[in-house]
């Protein structure tokens, strides 16, 4: 008899036990949210509802709803054990109704918060949680989950199309619910886009609950609950069960890192500082107006920790990417010297956190093989993706955030400048085997002023498009896994706006047309050449061709995968100037095959004619013994197969 829930009948007992206790004042009570929050239970023969709430601060707890007309003293919780637990059964069946907890402070304050394990939350503005089961869905992807506890994830093609759904696309005629798309209607449209554009993976943003449409989702307030503007739960389980029948992955963002003030929040959620650090020099973003988790408090950890397994367990989630680890782990993050408190050692390190990653990661690994845990982690801390045992932090990858700021530098560089940034586009090789990386060109990249990322590109209109043709192409090419945020692969113009959907009038446009095409390319060859992705952190998988050419802005290399078999040269012309008769060195008298051409006119370039096949020569190019010769096109790309 599991010491979590034992059944009477078909229905279900949910009692909080001593074991629960213990192991939750541990930290390690990894199905903690099937106690605490409001779940359907039976109590002596009688259906109804249970309420549990960890508050060890309060003077009294009660719980009000729409079945006691948000009366504040009908329904009063009773404390148990010493951890500070509250709890009532309610002798009815609450299911869909809304409710709150009212908890009396110390000092007499009365508190209206929504429930931190809600697995349902009502539509904004309104922000009660919403009593429901999740028990209900009749998931259809247990083949897929077999499948994926045996993969290799550092050995599989991962292309990543991060998504925002509410801006992603929008009902014709507005619709409910401020005319987004349902999780239902969503995932129809979307499986169907990346289906045809070769995705492997879809980036979900903005999941968990959260009030302020403006922060993307990454104020939560509701961990356990998929947000409301979208549809119910059971709605969030259809949408991850047909992109697994795609065979698309799905990965969550994750934000352990800060949580909103808001009244119904977390932040003193029984008058004191329960879930947050107590001094607010540790506490408290300064710049971001936010509280920070206390890491160092058994119940704070496992509250996260559950919520990862519960994503993972109760909806099939295939990876979550971790927001802003490194606000986590350096103590003194977007703060000036006095905003900090130093470690007991007198650095900047928050071991707490730390030890929480560790922590988190070792579990999933263990529990869940073949899930990804991706980093974004903006600093040299070393050993992000290593093995906790081995002092690593133990994520699965992590995001290059040095090749994307170094990316974006040099790609809206005027040309005539390039040849002076000439090591921006080679550097992160240096480095690429310390970590196993994912090189994101995400929604970061293209709010706020930076401009989307078609018109960071310098030039005409035509040199825009031919620009990032040649830019994607180097992405596809260089070692790691790959995400492009939504819009890029078409060249959405304007910077994305989470208030309107995508600009898909553009693809009546032939540059834009030619651009989906182009990316779509991309994409398949990534996934049908293993030399792209076998072998993403180690150089045996990558060659330098040319690496030093500055003076013409021209980049060669070579990817190649466990095999050998077929190997991929890439070449790119970083200029507006046409190279006739360009030689570039190759690895051996073999026939090359060409596999794509940016400067075709069906993706929006000048239609400059090339070979489709070239035999080497026994010329020495590149400190090569062979080469083979060929019209590169102005801001060109091609790749060959050998």
């Amino acid at each position: 008899m599991s010491m979590i829930q034992k059944r009477i009948g078909n229905k279900e007992t949910v009692f909080i036990s001593e074991a629960d206790q213990y192991l939750f004042g541990q930290g390690t009570h990894y199905e903690i949210y099937k106690k605490l929050g409001a779940h359907l239970s039976i109590e002596d023969g009688i259906q109804g509802t249970f309420f549990a709430v960890w508050a060890p601060n309060a003077q009294t707890v009660h719980v009000i709803g729409e079945f006691n007309e948000w009366n504040e003293q009908m329904n009063p919780m009773t404390c148990i054990g010493g951890i500070g637990i509250y709890q009532t059964f309610i002798p009815q069946n609450l299911e869909g109704q809304l409710y709150k907890y009212v908890i009396t402070t110390k000092e007499g304050d009365l508190l209206y918060k929504a429930d931190p394990f809600a697995n349902c939350t009502e539509f904004r503005p309104g922000t009660a949680s919403k009593v429901t089961d999740l028990g209900r869905y009749s998931w259809q992807d247990e083949e897929w989950l077999l499948k994926r506890a045996k993969k290799n994830l550092q050995t599989e093609p991962m292309a990543v199309y991060e998504c925002h759904i509410g801006s992603w696309m929008r009902h014709p005629l507005g619709g409910d619910q401020d005319g987004f798309y349902n999780y239902r209607e969503f995932a129809d449209h979307i499986s169907a886009y990346l289906k045809k554009m070769k995705y492997t993976h879809v980036e979900l943003m903005g999941i968990a609950e959260y009030p302020f449409d403006g922060s993307w989702g990454y104020q939560v307030t509701g961990y356990y609950a998929p947000t409301s503007r979208y549809g119910t739960p059971e709605d969030f389980m259809y949408l991850i069960d047909t992109l697994h029948k795609i065979n698309v992955s799905v990965l969550l963002d994750w934000v352990p890192a800060h949580f909103p003030k808001d009244a119904h929040g977390l932040a003193l959620f029984d008058g004191t500082p329960l879930f947050e650090y107590p001094n607010p020099k540790m506490g408290e973003h300064p710049d971001w107006g936010t509280k920070v988790f206390n890491y160092s408090k058994s119940e704070v950890r496992n509250f996260l920790i559950a919520n990862a397994l519960f994503w993972i367990k109760e909806y099939h989630i295939d990876g979550l990417r971790v927001d802003a680890v490194a606000s986590m782990l350096y103590l003194d993050y977007g703060k000036k010297q006095g905003q900090w408190v130093p470690n007991s050692d007198g650095g900047n390190k928050n071991m707490d956190a730390v030890e929480f990653f560790k922590h988190l990661n070792s579990i999933v690994d263990k529990q869940y093989p073949g899930v990804a845990m991706i980093a974004e982690e903006s600093t040299a801390w070393p050993n992000v993706t290593g093995k906790p045992e081995e002092d690593g932090l133990g994520f699965t990858f992590k995001w290059n955030m040095g090749w994307m700021h170094d990316f974006c530098e040099y790609m809206k560089l005027d040309p005539f400048f390039r040849k002076g940034s000439h090591h921006r586009m080679t550097f992160a090789m240096s480095y690429n085997n310390s970590e196993n990386y994912i090189l994101p060109l995400s929604h970061d990249e293209v709010v706020h002023l930076k401009c989307s990322m078609v018109e960071k590109m310098p030039g005409y209109k035509t040199d825009k498009y031919a620009n990032l043709r040649v830019g994607f192409t180097y992405m596809f090419g260089h070692s790691g896994k790959k995400l492009l945020f939504m819009g890029q692969d078409f060249g959405q113009e304007r910077e994305w706006n989470e208030n309107a959907e995508l600009d898909w009038f553009l693809l009546s446009e032939h540059l834009n047309k030619g651009m989906q095409d182009y990316v779509g390319e991309l994409l398949k060859i990534y996934s049908d050449y293993p030399c792209l992705y076998e072998i993403d952190n180690d150089w045996s998988g990558f060659e330098w061709i040319s690496v030093d050419d500055s003076s013409r802005s021209i980049y060669a290399f070579v990817r190649k995968g466990f095999k050998d078999k077929k190997r991929l040269l890439f070449v790119m012309n970083m200029t507006p100037i046409e190279r006739l008769d360009f030689r570039v060195g190759v690895l051996e008298q073999k026939k090359h095959k060409l596999l794509l051409n940016s400067d075709e006119i069906k993706f929006g370039g000048q239609g400059l004619k090339m070979k489709q096949e070239i035999i080497p020569e026994e010329k020495v190019c590149d400190f090569k013994k062979f080469s083979i010769s060929f019209d590169l096109p102005a801001y060109g790309a091609v790749i060959f197969e050998f």
